[in-house]
């Protein structure tokens, strides 16, 4: 049997290691996309190895294939139509009874299945024992022991899955679920009804599809309308003659009677293969949540970790960022050299190269923000952060599991939107979206670091801080505003299970930090580059030729008074003089430039708009930056680089030191910065609450009422630190 690409799909429970062992097997060879007709992410690998090609699937997480979320029919429809070569089943070796209730249903599936029992020392440090051998022996298909962030039988298991994908073996009936007589009875009774008369027509096993009948499940039901014809009303009452029957039989609906025969079936698998040490064994993670997840300190530790964070990010970020800044800088003295004074020399340094690598000089900061996010998801510690929101939440009509999409909300509001789709409840879900913008996303990061960094020096991670706390306040107080308003009704209850916290692969904490970096390198290549291009171009046209010809003649003028000064200096003098002479220079490009973008296209929007953003602070540039972060939040920095200029300063921070020329104070800079905090969204994420909330109603309704809050809380803070004598 020739197999010329093997497909392995990886299945499991939240929570399981599934991806750990995913990204342990695949690294960095990974695509990520979306499953067809559905935005869940989807994940593939293409490995070599024991001599085959291996196209790796990473399945979305389900505690079961009952077709009640996305998750579960995405991953139910690819075992069942796409037929993978083998599923790989991870489960959590210390939750063993939970984990073996998706297993059970994969056997029923007639897929090729092979269990990875994963975390096995966590396993045996509770004090529990597993016969992996004799769990093969009963289910009667590969058991292979694996401890997925320490990379332990990871190599066994693909022998394991390209063995069974080579053996040609059909997958055997036996070693299944059987249920009690009454339900086999109703189960046999289908199955020849589906065999007499639709026979060969059936797309899956006729005892599968049976049982799936009786658990009145409507997506198989839906298909068996299409293949069945005219007599599907036939078959549809023979369904429901079967339900009827254990209905009655049992007083309870027959998907419940099935799953309690299962939960049997996995419980008397259990008792045969697990056996418990008499020794009193340390629960590190119950230790550790009696300290995180306690009611009086575990709100200030969660503080800190985020305090942590964006000052690990501000200043461990800031010694990479000062050599991509030199970097550029050569790059600009370069193409400076290289072509003649002109338009094009002017699009290269003011418009690509400003524009392109003022944002540029922050992927460092943006590396380590996704670095420490993908360390709170890794550890277990995110979902506790969840547990620690839930009272407040609840303040909101949410619960705590709402506030894992908020804080995926700081790398980015795109994902975050769409993690929203976990939620049970609809109004949940709009609600959710509705505030995660105002949880402030690694592309508002820049525009923090320039400003923060520039007006208020060592203070500046602290207000980092500050800003980001500032939006989940007001993404709560909007949502109980909402709640009230809009979305009356019962609070949800919130069931969410705490994971065992575990020690973070670094392997997996590279993939995942690069995965989401991608997407601003690509936005760098891209819309920031476009972006900038347009800026410049709309920033330098119409052209002024009389201001360009003012400047020949000043910088004739102060070439000539440089000469007689360098002349008559003596020769300790003449560096000081040269010095002079330079900064002179610059400052009369620096003023003819922005007398040219003054009178510009763009000049003359943002003047024209300069009455809306005074009350806040911001002047005319300031106000052409902002309304550009409607595209993408990184072109409001590239935007000030190319409207001040920036790359004809030869230091560093050349845009900070070029605002506060401005005349930008810090009560300005922190008027700007909560006002690019809570503004309209970037386009990315007002086309994701289009599609998320599948209303372009609610669209507009989060751009009108983010950004009208955006000024209000600017002008706020603007004026009313006026008049505390703060500006």
């Amino acid at each position: 049997m020739t197999h010329p690409t093997i497909t392995i799909a990886l299945a499991g429970n939240p929570n399981s290691g599934k991806t750990t062992i995913f990204n342990a097997i695949t690294g960095t060879r990974q695509k990520v996309g979306n499953w067809p007709g559905v935005t869940v992410e989807k994940k593939e690998g293409l490995v070599h190895r024991h001599g085959y090609d291996l196209k790796i699937v990473d399945l979305p997480g389900t505690y079961s294939l009952t077709p009640f979320s996305i998750e579960e029919i995405v991953a139910r429809n690819f075992i069942l139509d796409e037929s993978p070569d083998v599923v790989i089943d991870i489960i959590d070796t210390s939750n063993l009874e939970r984990s073996l209730y998706l297993a059970t249903q994969l056997r029923e599936l007639d897929c090729k299945v092979v269990f990875a029992l994963n975390m096995m020392d966590m396993a045996d440090a509770r004090g529990l024992k597993i016969d992996a051998h004799k769990l093969s022996e009963l289910l009667d298909l590969p058991v292979v022991l694996t401890v997925g962030n320490r990379q332990k039988g990871i190599d066994d298991l693909l022998a394991a899955a390209v063995e069974l994908a080579l053996s040609g073996t059909p997958p055997q009936q036996k070693r299944k679920v059987r249920y009690n007589q009454e339900v086999e009875k109703a189960i046999d009774a289908l199955q020849r009804y589906l065999t007499t008369h639709i026979g060969a027509a059936l797309p899956y096993h006729p005892r599968w599809i049976a049982i799936k009948l009786i658990e009145d499940d409507a997506i198989i039901k839906e298909r068996l309308t299409a293949i069945a014809g005219d007599g599907f009303a036939a078959l549809l009452e023979a369904t429901q003659k079967q339900r009827a029957f254990l209905q009655d039989r049992f007083n309870d609906d027959p998907e419940i009677v099935t799953t309690d025969e299962r939960y049997g079936f996995i419980t008397g698998i259990v008792k045969e293969v697990l056996t418990t040490s008499p020794l009193e064994r340390v629960d590190i993670s119950r230790n550790i949540d009696l300290v995180l997840t306690n009611r009086f300190v575990g709100m200030p530790i969660f503080f800190f970790f985020i305090w942590a964070m964006f000052q690990l990010t501000f200043t461990v970020g800031a010694f990479p960022q000062d050599w991509i800044e030199h970097l550029f800088g050569l790059l600009a003295a370069g193409v400076g050299y290289l072509l003649p004074p002109g338009w094009i020399e002017d699009l290269l340094l003011d418009g690509i190269i400003s524009g392109v690598g003022t944002v540029g000089v922050f992927l460092p900061n943006i590396l380590l923000l996704f670095f420490c996010i993908a360390l709170f998801e890794d550890t277990g510690y995110m979902a506790r952060a969840a547990f620690l929101m839930d009272k407040i939440m609840h303040l909101v009509g949410l619960h705590g599991k709402s506030f894992i999409p908020m804080l995926m909300g700081f790398g980015c509001n795109v994902p975050a939107i769409m993690a929203a789709r976990t939620l049970e409840s609809k109004t949940d879900r709009i609600l959710t979206i509705l505030i995660t913008p105002f949880m402030s996303c690694s592309a508002k990061l820049p525009v923090y670091i320039v400003l923060a960094g520039g007006f208020f020096g060592a203070r500046a991670g602290t207000v980092i801080f500050g800003i980001y706390l500032a939006g989940i306040v007001l993404s709560i107080l909007t949502g109980r505003l909402f709640r009230t308003l809009l979305f009356r009704g019962a609070d949800a209850p919130f069931v969410m299970e705490l994971p065992p916290y575990r020690v973070p692969m670094l392997k997996s904490l590279l993939i995942h930090m690069w995965d989401r970096s991608k997407m601003f390198l690509k936005r760098m290549g891209g819309v920031i580059l476009v972006g900038s291009i347009i800026i410049w171009v709309l920033a330098n046209f119409p052209q002024a030729p009389e201001l360009r010809q003012a400047q020949v003649q000043e910088s004739a003028r102060l070439e000539a008074q440089f000469q007689s000064e360098w002349q008559a200096a003596e020769q300790s003098r003449r560096p000081e003089i040269e010095a002079r002479h330079a900064q002179a220079l610059n400052a009369l490009s620096q003023r003819t430039k922005s007398e040219q973008a003054a009178r510009s296209f763009l000049g003359r929007l943002g003047q024209a708009l300069e009455p809306v953003f005074r009350p806040i602070g911001v002047d005319w540039r300031g106000g052409i930056a902002l309304l550009s972060g409607f595209v993408a939040k990184e072109i409001v920095v590239s935007t000030l680089g190319v409207l001040y200029a920036v790359t004809d300063d030869p230091q560093a921070n050349a845009l900070e030191s070029a605002l506060r020329a401005a005349g930008m104070t810090p009560l300005t800079a922190l008027s700007m910065m909560v006002f690019v905090l809570l503004y309209l969204p970037c386009l990315a994420t007002v086309a994701a609450i289009r599609r998320e909330t599948g209303s372009t109603g609610w669209m507009f309704f989060s751009i009108a009422y983010t950004t009208s809050v955006a000024w209000l809380m600017a002008f706020l803070v603007y004026q009313g630190g006026r008049l505390l004598g703060l500006g």
